[in-house]
């Protein structure tokens, strides 16, 4: 719901909803997961426009990442951005006509993680552990 009624970017990009899964099959995916690792990054800028060009610049350092890891034997992973998908100066909003098809990637939000509540840096220790959806088994993590 926050993405529909609280984001200017909810039906103009490719990866954000409801051009994602539904609630239903996040929770699938996240599943099949075991082991997850949450980076926290401090930034501050001065208006909240001007964090696109550098959360463009780390999600593309972390997409690096993801590859060395899937390349070292991790063939689940899988990145979400922290901030929405703006790899591309315009999107057309629609994930068929992306132009990054195999960068592209969803934020934990838009596939239906409430990052504020499981995210919060006082609230997570260095390491352990999260549950995404009441009921399900918790994903071990670390801050690195």
């Amino acid at each position: 719901m926050k993405c529909t009624f609280g984001c200017k970017n909810y039906g103009k990009c490719g990866t954000c909803p409801p051009n994602t899964p539904s609630v239903a099959d996040c929770r699938d995916f996240f599943r099949g997961y075991k082991t997850g690792v949450v980076f926290h990054f401090a930034k501050r800028v001065d208006k909240p426009e001007d964090r696109f060009a550098w959360t463009r610049q780390v999600n593309r350092k972390l997409l690096d990442l993801e590859r060395e890891v899937f390349l070292s034997g991790y063939y689940k992973a899988f990145l979400l951005f922290m901030d929405s998908c703006n790899l591309c100066e315009s999107c057309s909003g629609v994930r068929e006509k992306c132009q990054n098809p195999k960068l592209a990637r969803p934020t934990p939000e838009s596939m239906a993680v409430d990052v504020f509540e499981n995210g919060s840096k006082d609230r997570l220790p260095d390491r352990g552990s999260l549950r995404l959806f009441p009921g399900d088994e918790p994903i071990r993590f670390s801050f690195d």
